[in-house]
């Protein structure tokens, strides 16, 4: 079924003695501004829906190595495997309905031209967009120097290079915040169906995302609210929709330290209820 309504959400995630998004720039850091809030990509976040999608059995085209589903070794072996390259229109129609990332986030298809000749670009837009998830307070960022216990090649005695660093966040509630386009669902075939699973997998963002920066449990999502307006355009704009919810420190709490120490309160708006998913 075609997607009707616009729909907002907002899904807050907390992070404790873990990494939510290294900065490669920065020796792996997590993500900060200048002013001490945390940050966590929209690519990331992007990254973990599209890993989530995978483990529902749907059929993703940017997928990374480690779950690597279809035995395509680049992104130009599994578009040439569907895409003729020279039809726009057809190979944009056979892109969405092939792929959901495509249909939701969009993509840019690059086809190199034959002996030096102009090459052929197809971009589709996609009806769902994901900000850049910010921590509601300044975060701390701890270091730690770590050390191997072991050599890495035969004879090898200790040396300095065995030396390394894990940095970590000690606690931070992130607020990611997202809307779905009808006009641009309507383009790319992206249904209510689809919708669906996007709120699946926001609400389950972190299964099966474990590794050492982020162990199992240290980040969790606590809090999903989510719009869906009675008309195409949306009976609000996104930012009035977002800008309904405040997030503020309980009174005393001067470093926060777990969910708890935040009220979240929304605002009503005439005409839209929020569905509160977790």
């Amino acid at each position: 079924m075609e997607l009707q309504n616009k729909i907002d959400f907002m899904v807050f995630v907390t992070a404790t003695d873990c990494n939510p998004n290294g900065d490669p720039l920065n020796g792996n850091r997590p993500r900060t501004r200048y002013d001490g809030y945390g940050e966590i990509s929209d690519v990331c976040i992007k990254r973990k829906i599209r890993n989530r999608l995978i483990d529902l059995g749907q059929n993703i085209f940017v997928q990374s190595d480690d779950k690597n589903v279809d035995g395509y070794k680049s992104l130009s072996e599994r578009a040439l495997a569907i895409l003729s390259g020279k039809d726009k229109d057809a190979d944009t129609k056979k892109a969405c309905e092939t792929w959901i990332d495509v249909r939701s986030f969009g993509q840019v298809f690059a086809f190199k031209g034959k002996k030096g000749g102009e090459g052929v670009s197809i971009p589709v837009r996609g009806p769902v967009t994901v900000r850049t998830a910010v921590s509601c307070s300044p975060v701390d960022v701890n270091t730690m120097q770590i050390t191997k216990s072991v050599n890495s090649e035969p004879g090898e005695g200790k040396s300095s290079d065995t030396m390394g660093t894990k940095h970590r966040v000690g606690f931070g509630l992130y607020k990611i915040m997202g809307s779905i386009n009808v006009q641009l669902a309507e383009k790319t075939g992206f249904s209510e169906e689809d919708a669906e699973l996007i709120k699946q997998c926001l609400k389950t963002l972190f299964i099966n995302d474990v590794s050492s920066a982020r162990p199992d449990g240290s980040m969790e999502v606590v809090k999903m609210l989510w719009w869906q307006h009675n008309c195409k355009e949306g009976q609000y704009s996104s930012a009035k929709v977002h800008n309904s919810v405040s997030v503020t420190l309980n009174e005393g709490v001067s470093m926060p330290k777990t969910f708890e120490d935040y009220t979240i309160t929304v605002s009503a708006l005439d005409g839209l209820s929020v569905e509160e998913v977790v």
